[in-house]
């Protein structure tokens, strides 16, 4: 037992190494206790001023730079109040050096506290504290008794508060011990998670056979499972970054990841990580990163800047390779911001996997196409005559890519229920070929025969679309959006919706403005594990149109597909009163150079 009294130079005790020591800060932050009273800790402290008939007992926990306390009580405001001081104001660090008790019968007499700031600010006079500490022996803090005025501790007194102590720090390892099981059983689910993704990635790839879809769903899938945010690129034949996707798992950091997939096709220096793993196929794992990371690989201030934003903390790139080909195509980047738990060598298998499953996905793209004549034959059958309606006014059109002779999956439909209620569906499926368009006919006949003479919601259609392709295996990856229109009893039309990772419906208001009916994305259709849904609501007045698309409106290979919605949301603002075909063609007309097929249904409440 210490009494505090060795001094050190200058008659001050000087920083302690314990309080850095990570594994003693791992352990506090295990359990998950912070400046907030806590039930079971007031208790203790309770019991301490009771047993002691002390004003003030608290129960410490000591980081690096501040003691906080769980359980509390007899405090002066405003610390009271915050539950925290900070180490200027701490007497319970020395334990922490000491691990030992720490007892002062006047602490104004003992070098190692005398100018410490509790005295003054919180009346600590006469101290009696004893360690806490976790199932290994670190010290996390104290169990302290303090009077504002000197006083004799009892041989007692102490040994009552070394069993309250006992108890505590029993107490403190069950947190731990509940905090580690917690995690085991995260990690499990993550684990499972990440088989499933492994287990339906394949079939999501192996649907989409153009390149930006491809990057775009499989970033969609990584993130926020494997990582806080993810960067999918892909090479040209020269060898340089030619088109990346950018996904966070915060939709209000969208723009940052825009701007950041942009300058990644400019602004990577010759120590950049991406280019390593592009010239030797290797992957990289960097657990632990700063941003002077970024700034060796890039060039110029902007990316280091936008990644400071977005969370880096921890990091790793693999390769996209086609394996029989002997080609790197590209490379997967996933980050961890400092929220988060930083990657370790079961995160960079799982992500080589990935790349390796990619590649594949991506270079076998190449050899479909055939059958053009009676997959458009088949597409064309698919897209029937649009119903004509009392309230409602509906136009659409469907053209296949300017460039390719290939045919897509990209459909729509509507159609009416008996209680006269409207469907409207749009949807895509992955891919360019026969495949895709028989597909794309299988799930238009399942949205009609699943949907129709049913009052279920939205969400609970798409969900027995969902149940239904896995069911009857349906492979393929798809997108769609489906929406029952209903008359609401005042001239306009109440719109439910589910949105099945595809383009946001746009709605152009009666006066002219743009509102996309916008919602938290949820996963494409097609995965091998149920996914719940979500129906959403909104209302079109009269005047009002709901504009339902395919992404081949407004993606294109050298920019994100954020700038192509926003140009799209300006193309639409003040078009209230243009005819719904004339809309159409408009819209049409102003996709210049499409790299993919495209599907629009218009739908005017009136």
């Amino acid at each position: 037992m210490s009494d505090g009294s060795t001094p050190t130079p200058g008659g001050r005790a000087g920083p302690s190494a314990a309080l850095a020591d990570p594994d003693r800060l791992r352990s506090l932050a295990d359990t998950r206790l912070g400046a907030r009273p806590d039930e079971a800790f007031d208790r203790f402290a309770r019991l301490v001023a009771d047993l002691l008939d002390v004003p003030v007992a608290l129960v410490s926990l000591v980081d690096a730079d501040r003691q906080f306390f769980p359980g509390a009580t007899g405090l002066p405001q405003p610390w009271a109040r915050r539950r925290e001081t900070p180490l200027s104001h701490s007497f319970c660090q020395h334990v922490v050096d000491l691990e030992a008790p720490m007892v002062l019968p006047d602490a104004r007499l003992y070098p190692r506290v005398q100018d410490n700031l509790a005295v003054p600010d919180l009346g600590v006079v006469a101290y009696a504290g004893v360690p806490l500490t976790d199932l290994d022996g670190r010290v996390l803090g104290s169990l302290c008794a303090i009077d504002g005025k000197p006083r004799a501790w009892t041989a007692a007194q102490l040994q009552t508060l070394a069993d309250l102590a006992a108890a505590c720090t029993s107490e403190l390892r069950l947190r731990i011990a509940l905090d580690g099981a917690e995690q085991a059983r995260r990690q499990a689910e993550e684990a499972h998670e990440r088989l499933a993704l492994l287990a339906g990635l394949s079939e999501t790839l192996a649907g989409s056979l153009d390149v930006g879809t491809a990057l775009r769903q499989l970033g969609a899938t990584m993130v926020p499972l494997l990582a806080d945010w993810c960067l999918v690129s892909v090479v040209g034949p020269d060898g340089e970054v030619r088109d990346v996707a950018a996904v966070h798992r915060d939709p209000a950091q969208a723009a940052d990841m825009v701007r950041f997939a942009h300058l990644m096709r400019t602004r990577l220096g010759p120590e950049s990580v991406t280019r390593a793993v592009l010239r030797t196929g290797e992957p990289v794992l960097a657990s632990a990163a700063t941003i002077a990371d970024v700034r060796r690989g890039t060039r110029g201030p902007e990316l280091p800047e936008i990644a400071e934003r977005l969370g880096f903390a921890s990091h790793l790139t693999v390769p996209i390779s086609d394996v029989g080909r002997g080609r790197v195509l590209g490379t997967i980047t996933l980050v961890n911001g400092p929220d988060r738990r930083h990657f370790d060598d079961s995160d960079l298998l799982t992500a080589v996997e990935i790349g390796r499953r990619a590649g594949q996905a991506i270079g076998n793209s190449s050899v479909y196409g055939e059958q053009r004549h009676v997959a458009h034959v088949l597409q064309d059958s698919m897209l029937s005559p649009l119903p004509t309606s009392n309230g409602l006014e509906l136009a659409a059109r469907y053209q296949p890519a300017a460039d390719r002779v290939e045919v897509g999956g990209d459909w729509y439909d509507a159609f009416h229920q008996p209680d006269g209620d409207l469907v409207a569906a749009i949807g895509d499926v992955a891919g360019h070929d026969i495949e895709a368009a028989a597909t794309m006919g299988q799930l238009r006949n399942l949205v009609r025969g699943n949907a129709y003479g049913r009052g279920d919601t939205a969400g609970d259609l798409m969900r027995h679309l969902d149940d239904t392709m896995r069911g009857l295996r349906i492979t393929g990856a798809a997108t769609a959006v489906l929406a029952r229109l209903r008359p609401d009893g005042t001239g306009g039309q109440s719109l439910a919706w589910c949105n099945a990772g595809h383009p946001a419906p746009l709605v152009v208001r009666v006066g002219g403005a743009v509102e996309p009916l916008a919602a938290p994305p949820e996963p494409l259709l097609g995965l091998t594990r149920p996914v719940r849904r979500t129906t959403h609501h909104a209302r079109l007045a009269p005047g009002d149109t709901l504009l339902l698309f395919t992404d081949g409106l407004v993606e294109r290979r050298d920019r994100a597909i954020d700038v192509g919605l926003a140009g799209l949301a300006d193309r639409l603002h003040g078009t209230d009163t243009v005819p719904l075909d004339r809309l159409c063609e408009l819209l049409l007309a102003s996709a210049h150079h499409r790299e993919d097929d495209v599907a629009l249904l218009a739908v005017r409440a009136r």
